[in-house]
């Protein structure tokens, strides 16, 4: 982790489950030990490669990097950047309640839909 101290763009940390980082661990699923999570904090994804240092850099050396997103708009594809910027233009509260929208529509929404699709299906003969 000392290679990474001091760094503006990356973070390597441990983050104790048990204890001060316990709230966080729960955000992001953490249940068994050793995790590791890698990209962006508001999504962070499960790292299932090797674990020696030479695994981690190199996984890190080919996989990590500024992705598409607020402040790397040129790295997003064209649709993804208008979206953003049309995101960037709201307030936060209009954003949450965007979130909230779009979160209850799949909560709710997807399981009906599943389900007519199934008995769709089960209709024609496909299932």
């Amino acid at each position: 982790m000392e290679d990474f101290k001091g760094s503006s763009t990356s973070l390597v940390a441990d983050v104790d489950c048990t204890a001060e980082g316990k709230d966080l661990c729960s955000t992001h699923g953490v249940s068994g030990y050793p995790t590791i999570k890698y990209g962006d904090p508001a999504e962070l994804k499960d790292y299932n490669g090797g674990r020696s240092y030479e695994d981690l850099k190199k996984f890190a050396d080919e996989n990590l990097g500024p992705s598409c997103g607020p402040a790397n708009l040129d790295l997003c594809p064209e649709g993804d950047k208008k979206k953003i910027e049309g995101f960037m233009k709201m307030t936060a509260d209009r954003l949450e309640g965007k979130i909230r929208n779009a979160l209850k529509a799949v909560e709710e929404d997807v399981p009906i839909m599943k389900k007519v699709l199934a008995h769709q299906k089960k209709e024609k003969g496909e299932l």
